[in-house]
């Protein structure tokens, strides 16, 4: 199995993809801004308004099929221009557990290196296996708020913040 990330600039012709993808995360129970039932209006609405300058969009294919993506947020206020948030890892239900959300997260941190980003953050629904993959990867746990996001069935989840100090070299 050949995995390759890359950089997608536009997305009108992966919307259709995109789309099935963040609705089988949302289906699948992913804490990730949305619940289910996900409409493809809303996810094509989405997705519409998720690239800028401001925003690297990366994905994972597997034989030209996309299977995952990951964003990398640059931060566009003067004092956090050293900064970027890391948002929406999501890999297809049927690909998990082929560390596709661990190289996502390897080239998204190397693209932050490129953008000079000495610090990238993020945050995930506590107890989420995503918990796991950032403490691996070395990102340190800042804090945690309680009853910050809502699951299908209406239950209150805390939300566990992030940081991972960038070593970049001038």
């Amino acid at each position: 199995m050949n995995i390759n990330i890359k950089q997608l600039i536009a997305i009108e012709e992966q919307m259709d993809t995109l789309s099935e993808i963040l609705i089988r995360v949302v289906e699948d129970g992913a804490s990730i801004g949305f619940l289910p039932p996900l409409s493809i209006t809303n996810a094509e609405r989405y997705w519409g308004n998720a690239v800028g300058p401001e925003v690297i969009l990366l994905i994972a294919t597997i034989n030209d099929q996309i299977v995952g993506s990951v964003q990398l947020h640059l931060c566009t206020k003067e004092n956090g221009s050293h900064r970027a948030e890391i948002a929406k890892l999501m890999t297809h239900p049927n690909y998990r557990r082929r560390g596709i959300a661990r190289l996502l997260m390897i080239e998204a941190e190397e693209r932050a290196k490129q953008e000079r980003k000495s610090i990238l953050v993020l945050d995930t629904r506590e107890g989420d296996p995503s918990n796991l993959l950032y403490t691996s990867l070395g990102y340190v746990q800042a804090g945690r708020i309680p009853n910050y996001a809502k699951s299908a069935n209406g239950q209150l989840h805390a939300t566990i913040y992030y940081y991972k100090n960038m070593d970049i070299h001038d």
